[in-house]
């Protein structure tokens, strides 16, 4: 059996999508986080972009490959390892998802504008921006309770990581992204509840969310507190 090993930092959601994967798949495995901003020359050797995750992997006869990018390794990791199927079989619906999952790298990229905003009106595009995004979702969700209906599946990796940032965002004032989306609404409740998605992180995930917000000087702490 390979042994496997995910390059990690604390805060971020693309580790978060590997982990999760690695959790429903069930694989034993070792994560490494690393600091970011003062990175290891041993990880600047096996990272061709500087970035997490990586996923090392270690076969017996003591062959080593270091896989890089989320969706990379979410895919290794769906077709080389049993237990439920993160993916559908059907090769449309498959492709289907696979865009959802580079929507919700979007969707990642408006939070770190969000998240990092400075002044008001940063925040009020990226809020804008926010809500169109899961305005679109909205429309793309059936009954539930995950994206494709009852099975949990690579999509949701994605969209767990997200969706947690609101759980403190939440509690630093009340800015409305979710209102009217009742679907998305659900979809969000169903994942954190998903003993994979509360696992892909450590018990520490809210105080470093935290600091973040404090030394990129984030708008959302001068907010008035959610009621």
């Amino acid at each position: 059996m390979s042994r496997l090993t995910l390059i990690s930092h604390h805060l971020c959601p693309y580790v978060q999508r590997a982990a999760i994967t690695l959790l429903e798949k069930g694989v034993p495995f070792e994560r490494i986080n690393i600091d970011l901003a003062d990175k290891p020359d041993w990880f600047l050797k096996i990272s061709p972009l500087g970035k997490v995750p990586l996923l090392r992997i270690e076969e017996d006869d003591g062959r080593e490959e270091v896989l890089f990018e989320s969706s990379v390794i979410c895919e290794y990791l769906e077709e080389t390892q049993s237990g439920a199927a993160l993916h559908p079989t059907d090769a449309l619906t498959r492709a289907r998802h696979r865009g959802w999952m580079e929507f919700g790298s979007s969707v990642l990229s408006d939070l770190w504008g969000y998240e990092t905003a400075q002044d008001g009106a940063q925040l009020e595009a990226k809020h804008k921006a926010l809500i169109a995004k899961f305005t679109t979702i909205e429309g793309a969700l059936t009954d539930g309770p995950y994206f494709g209906g009852a099975t949990f599946s690579l999509v949701d990796a994605v969209f767990g990581p997200i969706f947690r940032y609101f759980d403190l965002f939440d509690t630093l004032g009340n800015r409305d992204i979710f209102d009217g989306l009742e679907r998305v609404k659900r979809w969000r409740g169903a994942l954190s509840e998903r003993a994979s998605v509360r696992n892909a992180i450590g018990e520490d995930y809210p105080q470093r969310l935290m600091e973040f917000l404090e030394k990129h000087n984030s708008i959302l702490l001068r907010l008035p507190a959610a009621a």
